[in-house]
């Protein structure tokens, strides 16, 4: 029996912000995989190492967790005013399928070295020092990115001091802005606050009514109070994620929280959607010791929030849902600003598992709807491999 060789498609490795994922050019991808369907998700999936039973993704580039599983696609665009379309692909581990409905806001960080790295922005945007406005496309949602991109000598500036808890060593910044970020997700009108209320009382069987801020801003984020269930916002993963019990409490709340935003029609679609929507809890500042063994006091941040991403606590904080916390702490009385004291606010600086991170947002209110311009966070990314991924030929 004659066995075909692997086919190499030309892929960047990158890190970008605390997540890792695979990054092509829509043109360098097989023709079967330029466009949506089975056929790029099947390429994708078998990039990454998925679906893995063992949970392990061993066959792969994918690192076993939400963090570490994820795909990128960028191209040119032809949209006017934008300079790259971005496409993001969060791998599932041991399921077939890529979840295609959200955001990552850490790789995110990551599109603009890219797209300039890869001949995908015009030569003329381009500084041969100083900082790179890259105008992004972020196709998942329909919404505009801008990042900055520090330029040395003509090419894209990737060391440098700047600091991001969750992220070991230090890199060249890359400041993010989220242009009007609240997520226009089918089902849920365009509204940044889908039920209509900064805060529901959302019925979840087996666990009880819940105060919950439910917003459409970054990615879909159901936010409830640690206390409420059972928490202090001072936790990290080792307390939630060997606990099964506690696993299947946050997915039930998620399903729920979904079906009330109108992402779902029904409980049971929730499994088809592991990215969106987010489900985190909230609290008042608290002293506690960070994963890295890092010190945090209460008096160094304005909030404690935890947050989870496809099943699992993650380590640090999503960048789109930190997108939502600023979002919301800007908006006066929802469970997010009144962990952070209440009252306005254009930032804050919330504690995760792995430190702290400020993000900034301006929320102002028109007609009875709530409207943000833009959300802005400083993440750093670099290119960790660069060549190609082999992949066995189908059939």
């Amino acid at each position: 029996m004659a066995h075909k060789p692997q086919i190499k498609i030309p892929a960047t490795y990158m890190r970008g912000g605390t997540s890792k994922g695979v990054f092509f050019r829509l043109q360098d991808l097989p023709e079967t995989a330029q466009t949506p369907g089975a056929a790029r998700d099947a390429l994708l999936m078998r990039v990454i190492g998925s679906p893995d039973p063992y949970g392990k993704q061993i066959d792969g580039m994918g690192g076993a967790t939400s963090s570490t599983s994820k795909t990128v696609i960028v191209a040119k665009s032809n949209r006017p005013g934008h300079d790259v379309d971005y496409l993001f692909g969060q791998v599932s581990i041991d399921k077939a399928f890529v979840d295609w409905s959200g955001n990552c806001g850490n790789l995110s960080a990551a599109v603009g070295p890219f797209a300039i790295s890869a001949g995908l922005v015009d030569a003329g945007r381009i500084p041969r020092d100083g900082v790179a406005t890259v105008r992004i496309w972020q196709a998942n949602i329909g919404k505009t990115i801008i990042g900055h991109v520090p330029m040395t000598d003509g090419a894209v500036q990737e060391t440098g001091d700047f600091e991001l808890d969750g992220v070991t060593f230090p890199a060249a910044e890359v400041q993010l802005e989220f242009m009007d970020p609240a997520a226009e997700e089918e089902g849920a009108g365009g509204s940044m606050f889908p039920t209509g209320n900064l805060v529901d009382d959302l019925d979840v069987p087996g666990v009880g009514t819940l105060k919950a801020t439910m917003i459409n801003a970054g990615i879909p984020t159901i936010f409830v109070n640690a206390q409420a269930i059972g928490y202090t916002g001072t936790e990290l993963q080792d307390a939630i994620n060997s606990d099964e019990k506690a696993l299947a409490m946050f997915e039930t709340i998620r399903a729920h929280g979904a079906l009330r935003m109108g992402l779902i029609k029904h409980l049971d679609e929730i499994a088809t959607r592991q990215h969106t929507p987010k489900i985190a809890f909230v609290a008042k500042p608290a002293d506690y010791v960070a994963s890295s063994g890092k010190r945090v006091g209460a008096g160094d941040v304005d909030l404690l929030v935890r947050a989870m991403s496809m099943g699992k606590l993650h380590h640090a904080m999503m960048g789109t849902a930190a997108v939502a916390i600023g979002t919301a702490a800007a908006i006066s009385g929802t469970l997010v600003n009144l962990a952070a004291g209440g009252g306005e606010r254009e930032a804050v600086r919330f504690g995760h598992p792995s430190g702290t991170l400020r993000v900034g947002a301006q929320a102002s209110q028109k007609d009875g709807e709530w409207t943000v311009t833009k959300a802005v966070m400083s993440r750093s990314a670099r290119v960790l491999m660069e060549g190609s991924v082999r992949v066995p030929q189908e059939g």
